[in-house]
């Protein structure tokens, strides 16, 4: 086995067992309160896990975190590819010319799967476009089907079963990122959050 190929292995492993404390970190206080709960939650979490500041987060920590974080504001989105609705490969420039929020998600991620309906809900008013890319790769045949059973039947089944995305954003799940209408990241969400809700509007339109 080349060493190249032997990194890519170790890389996958270390997020399976990412995925294991997903579900984990479902039960901490202030996830699930992001996850399930309105935006006083929302905000009281990011208040806690603002005690480090989180516009000024950066590599491990902002990972560890739930909230905002800003610090790379301006960054022009990655060229990786995924797959759409029909299986092709397509990319994050496929969105220019309005705002678009990208949620990585999967469905063993307890956290991904509790704000799947506030994703659909944020889709269907409009304001911004809704990416939802999961990053399942067992069981990538059932993410269509697994959105229309957990709110979220609007939602368009993107897929990348290769995790380039979390691997290349260095990625908890969920991670979620804003992006301007010329593909320049706004903000990224560390965590779950309702998406549907006043506080999270508020910071959607930053992207205007």
């Amino acid at each position: 086995m080349s060493s190249g190929l032997s990194s890519r292995v170790a890389i996958v492993c270390l997020l399976a067992l990412t995925a294991a404390g997903c579900d984990r970190q479902s039960a901490a206080p202030e996830q699930a309160n992001v996850a399930q709960a309105g935006p006083e939650a929302a905000g009281a979490a990011q208040a806690d896990a603002g005690a480090a500041s989180p516009d000024e987060a950066t590599g491990s920590s902002s990972a560890a975190m739930v909230g905002v974080d800003r610090s790379h504001k301006g960054e022009a989105a990655p060229a990786t590819t995924f797959k759409d609705a029909a299986g092709k490969p397509t990319t994050l420039a496929a969105f220019r010319g309005k705002p678009v929020l990208v949620n990585l998600w999967a469905t063993w991620c307890g956290p991904c799967v509790a704000e799947l309906p506030t994703l659909e809900a944020l889709a269907q008013g409009g304001t911004v476009r809704v990416a939802a890319i999961s990053q399942d790769t067992a069981a990538a045949a059932k993410v269509p089907g697994f959105l229309k059973e957990h709110g979220a039947p609007s939602l368009t089944p993107y897929l990348d079963d290769t995790m380039a995305l979390s691997l290349g954003w260095n990625a908890n799940l969920p991670t979620t990122i804003l992006f301007d209408a010329a593909g320049k990241e706004v903000w990224r969400w560390n965590g779950g959050n309702a998406w549907n809700s006043p506080a999270a509007a508020k910071l959607i339109a930053e992207a205007a």
